[in-house]
């Protein structure tokens, strides 16, 4: 299995939890701190040679049947990926992969090994954990998840309570190590030490590139608050280049989202499925992949503005970047993005996913007036798209349905998920 994911998102972690508990002996070579190691699979004449290497090389037992091998930072060593299926052929162990910026540095292996690595992103804890980390029962999150499906109003003190708890999750975001120092202390500013250390480790795989790429990168990074502080929240390309042409940036978006640091939302030029056809790739929004880093480069403190709800901040960003997150974490878009829709006769609508075979809009409302979206109800009134069901989710408990247009409570974004194929399709003719 190879697992993928921005860095700090616990996947070294995760891997040594799994495989001390479920193998007798579970060895790790890491190919950033054991440099000797990429070795093992330079220059290597088959997978005999391959493992007779592993030996010597690793602190631990390797027991045929009973042993996990973690390859970790693999990105460092391509080779290892290039072996893969051998070993595997061979079958006296089980591999574990992982690494961080795996989308931009694995495509030039030379044999990716189809069929014989399932792969698995792990993203930052969504709120749902978040929820769990913070002590939140179960109890709690299943009468929530009931009233989603039943679509009536949570109990009040529930809902206030989850606000807050979703107000501080805007603040801490997802990442683990933020996370685990929140849970630790309840200090802000600690929690801020930590996402500062985040900041600080996204640019440095930046400064691994050439200059002038180095620079832009790092300003398209630093553009993202800002830009999606405007009001149409749209990333221009004048901001970054002086010509504004797509083709001379487009590989820095794409680094960003293959190393698993932004989110880009592409607008489409009409609602209607697959929604991957219609995608404009040269109109698009660009989230940060945890709302935790976003509140963190904000800064000024805005934490405990949000914390408290006050009224003469926008959190329309922050409220988008939420939604954004949730969604990818929980299956939505298709490697790695998403999609909204803008036209000049309709208007703006924040998100469209594909959810069972349909088009389902969803719009963030962080204001206190939750009704007023003229784009989606001109969208809903248009009968060329056939658009039966949008969502609203906003900051309020009560949970109603008009002209096909629910109302939910922000945080209910937690159990919107794709629909999931039955474990068997069968077809004949």
């Amino acid at each position: 299995m190879l697992i993928t994911g921005s860095r700090q998102v616990g996947k070294t972690f995760s891997i040594r939890q799994f495989g001390q508990k479920h193998f007798k002996s579970f060895v790790e070579i890491n190919f950033i701190k054991d440099k000797e190691a990429r070795a093992v699979f330079e220059n290597a004449v088959d997978e005999k040679d391959v493992l007779l290497r592993l030996s010597a090389v690793v602190d631990g037992r390797l027991i045929p049947g009973e042993t996990l091998i973690f390859l970790d930072e693999v990105q460092k060593c391509p080779e290892a990926v290039t072996y893969i299926k051998f070993l595997v052929d061979e079958g006296s162990y089980r591999y574990v992969l992982s690494g961080s910026l795996l989308g931009v540095e694995l495509k030039n292996v030379r044999s990716v090994p189809v069929g014989y690595m399932s792969e698995a992103e792990m993203y930052p804890l969504d709120f749902e954990e978040f929820l769990e980390a913070n002590g939140v029962s179960s109890e709690i999150v299943a009468h929530l998840r009931q009233c989603f499906v039943e679509r009536k109003s949570p109990d009040k003190v529930v809902h206030d309570r989850i606000m807050r708890y979703l107000r501080l999750y805007f603040v801490v975001g997802g990442m683990p190590a933020a996370v685990q120092r929140y849970v630790d202390t309840n200090d802000l500013k600690s929690v801020m030490d930590e996402q500062a250390k985040i900041i600080v480790e996204y640019k440095r795989d930046v400064t691994q590139y050439d200059e002038q790429l180095k620079m832009k990168l790092r300003r398209i990074y630093s553009l993202v608050p800002s830009e999606l502080n405007k009001q149409n929240k749209r990333f221009y390309l004048k901001t970054v280049t002086a010509r504004g042409c797509l083709d001379r940036v487009e590989d820095d978006f794409v680094w960003l989202k293959e190393a698993g640091v932004a989110i880009p939302a592409f607008n489409v030029d009409e609602p209607k499925v697959p929604l991957e056809l219609a995608t404009k790739a040269n109109l698009f929004k660009l989230f940060l992949n945890d709302v935790g880093l976003l509140a963190y480069l904000y800064m000024d403190g805005i934490q405990l503005k949000i914390l408290n709800d006050e009224l003469d901040i926008n959190f329309g960003s922050v409220y988008e970047n939420f939604v954004a997150q949730e969604l990818i974490a929980h299956g939505f878009g298709k490697d790695g993005a998403i999609h909204y829709f803008n036209s000049k006769r309709i208007g703006e609508i924040d998100f469209l996913v594909e959810q069972g075979g349909r088009v389902l809009p969803i719009e963030a409302k962080s204001g206190e007036n939750c009704e007023s979206h003229v784009a989606l109800t001109k969208l809903m009134r248009a009968p060329e798209y056939g658009i039966d069901e949008a969502y609203v989710l906003n900051k309020f408990e009560r949970v109603r349905e008009v002209s096909g247009i629910v109302y939910y409570p922000i945080y209910f974004l937690m159990f919107i998920r794709p629909v999931a194929l039955p474990d068997k399709l069968i077809y004949r003719v």
